[in-house]
């Protein structure tokens, strides 16, 4: 049965902004709702009872999508984590089950900020002054690797070009520059398996 509707669980108010610029673009009409928890804590403790819930009444063309930053978890432990939840609460998941799944769980490795790294013609339609070369530079070439934090290596690029001078707003970057996410571009690995999760439920 096609997918119809895309129930998405996100940890955080920027990824939220994100995800409502790009989900359209990679969803076409397929119905989608984004429920938005307090924090990464907030939503793993609340995710078991959720997907319980879920799994008592949920049709055959919706899908759930489960996205959290793995921050300096372990990236297969973490994953564990959400696969044992799912599957705890009696649904198939798209590593267990393929696309016959019903729940797909995706890492934004390490965070969010990753996945502008990995646009940065995205990110320098959003803010002009950035410097074109951040790409090349050794320590910002992988966007899934970049060490001492994403969000705060991130920040000091965009305060060094003028922008944000008393902290990054994340939830006004995030809605800036996902308007400008080319999906088909992005170099961060993470949100390529995001993406071609996403299309995947399209097609």
């Amino acid at each position: 049965m096609p997918v119809s509707n895309v129930e998405i669980m996100v940890e955080e108010p920027s990824m939220e902004e994100a995800l409502l610029s790009l989900l359209p673009r990679l969803l076409g009409g397929i119905r989608f709702h984004i429920h938005r928890f307090r924090s990464k804590t907030d939503l793993l403790n609340n995710l078991p009872n959720r997907l319980r819930a879920y799994s008592s009444w949920l049709p055959d063309g919706w899908r759930i999508v489960v996205v959290v930053d793995r921050d300096d978890d372990d990236c297969q432990q973490l994953k564990s984590r959400l696969e044992q939840i799912a599957t705890g609460a009696g649904l198939r998941t798209r590593t267990a089950s393929g696309p016959a799944c019903q729940v797909v769980n995706r890492l934004a490795i390490e965070e969010l900020e990753a996945w502008h790294f990995g646009d940065w013609d995205a990110v320098r339609a959003a803010y002009p002054r950035v410097p074109d070369s951040i790409p090349m530079k050794a320590s910002y070439r992988n966007p899934d690797a970049i060490a001492g934090g994403t969000w705060e290596a991130f920040e000091r690029v965009l305060k060094k070009a003028g922008y944000f001078r008393t902290g990054l707003r994340k939830i006004e970057a995030a809605k800036a520059i996902a308007s400008h996410w080319n999906p088909n571009s992005n170099r961060s690995h993470s949100f390529g398996v995001f993406r071609d999760a996403i299309r995947e439920m399209a097609t």
